[in-house]
């Protein structure tokens, strides 16, 4: 019986994962990878408030009953990092439709919800990346 369980809690963490892919802007920009803390996230482009280049659009989903905003939000800062960004320009992040969740309800498909970001790159906060990344594994 407790195998049984442990197996449906397995399933559940490994449905629970948000995946996030990054489409480059331009490919010839290679960046060191950094740690997920060191990227910063940002509400909107006004807030960035330095010269900054965009690096990729990055675009998430995860499945609606395990998935929130934060936990896209972390999968994007993994990204970004992955990449060498160390900034985030939040998108939009949005739920299934109600069809979306009606199918899944009867026919036990995902409803994913998806979320977009810009991963950036802002020269001037390599300080700021030191700092939160000292003694933090790159991944």
């Amino acid at each position: 019986m407790w195998k049984s369980r442990l197996m449906l809690i397995g399933a559940a963490v490994l449905t629970a994962c948000v995946s996030t892919n990054a489409a480059l802007l331009n490919p010839s920009l290679v960046l060191p990878r950094i740690c997920p803390e060191g990227v910063q996230v940002f509400t909107d482009s006004s807030r960035v408030g330095k010269p900054y280049t965009e690096v990729a659009v990055l675009n998430s989903k995860g499945d609606d009953d395990f998935t929130n905003e934060s936990g896209m939000i972390r999968s994007q800062q993994k990204k970004a990092a992955e990449i060498g960004a160390n900034g985030v320009i939040l998108g939009t992040m949005q739920g299934p439709g109600t069809g979306a969740k009606i199918a899944s309800a009867l026919f036990g498909t995902s409803a994913n919800r998806k979320g977009k970001a810009i991963a950036i790159h802002i020269p001037s906060d390599s300080a700021r990346v030191a700092q939160a990344c000292a003694g933090k594994p790159v991944q």
